[in-house]
């Protein structure tokens, strides 16, 4: 691992470390029955703390499965893969907050997620 990429993950960990803070800040101060917006928001910051928490470890799963090489396109691989999860747990939030999540819809979100991530990250 280089110094390149360990101040990648040490940057991107501090930004999960600052987005849990908004999202313990949301949580606590606001309720998202006063204001329907407080929800969307709350849903917002769940999910960007849980996609950049993640970032990082896709990363490393990645470079532990090339046994410890970096290779160009793991990081954006990464980011792109840490932006479907905070996309994925924003939406579920969201519609969990509203009342309308059910088990079909979640099925029909991952397995968009699923396919357009295979379909991405195919390597040529």
């Amino acid at each position: 691992m280089e110094l390149r990429d360990r101040i990648g993950n040490y940057i991107v960990v501090m930004l999960a470390l600052a987005a849990w803070g908004i999202v313990y800040t949301v949580v606590t101060t606001t309720n998202p029955h006063d204001n329907p917006t407080n929800g969307l928001v709350g849903a917002g910051a769940i999910g960007l703390a849980l996609g950049l928490t993640a970032t990082p470890l896709f990363w490393l799963a990645v470079f532990a499965r090339h046994r410890r090489i970096a290779f160009r396109g793991d990081w954006s691989r990464a980011l792109r893969r840490g932006a479907w999860v905070a996309m994925l747990v924003a939406i579920v939030v969201a519609l969990r907050i509203q009342a309308v999540l059910s088990l079909p819809i979640v099925v029909f979100i991952v397995a968009l997620v699923i396919l357009a991530e295979i379909i991405l990250s195919v390597e040529r």
